[in-house]
């Protein structure tokens, strides 16, 4: 399930929809990314995000279904905000479902790096310095490139 919206999120409701009282899910791993008062070398006041609408859904569809194909997911969850956000604040949610934890975390990791790198999404920060569009990180695109030489198995260990 893909959500854009300018609302905060319930992490609490999200798992328990997620859930939707599935008795085959084992682990659920979830991230929660919120907006910083700081950045690398500046004081952030506000952020906001902006996104093409049709095509930032089919993206992160595409991002989804790609991690649906490397690990055995029962279920998955991208909510990402848009708008005038305050340090503090929601920005993203990601949580993957598995009858195992092992499955469950790469596929959180994976989407959340592919979210940093492929998702179109601008932010613009403002801050008491001034305020400018945010770059990509080369740490990003470092932490997405690791996914394309590491095999996923829809395998899991036994021990999970």
């Amino acid at each position: 399930m893909i959500r854009i919206q300018e609302g905060d999120f319930d992490l609490s409701a999200e798992i328990e929809a997620l859930k939707d009282s599935r008795t085959d899910i084992g682990a659920i791993v979830t991230f929660t990314g919120t907006v910083r008062d700081r950045g690398s070398d500046k004081v952030i006041e506000s952020m906001t995000l902006e996104h093409y609408p049709g095509m930032t859904e089919k993206e992160l569809a595409r991002i989804e279904q790609e991690a649906h194909a490397r690990w055995p997911l029962q279920a998955s969850l991208i909510i990402h905000r848009v708008g005038k956000l305050l340090p503090g604040d929601n920005i993203v949610l990601v949580a993957t479902a598995s009858a195992h934890r092992h499955a469950a975390f790469e596929a959180a990791a994976f989407l959340m790096d592919y979210l940093k790198t492929d998702a179109p999404f601008w932010k613009f920060e403002e801050g008491p310095d001034g305020a400018g569009w945010v770059d990509a990180r080369e740490t990003d695109g470092a932490a997405k490139a690791r996914w394309s030489a590491k095999s996923s198995s829809k395998e899991e260990p036994a021990s999970t």
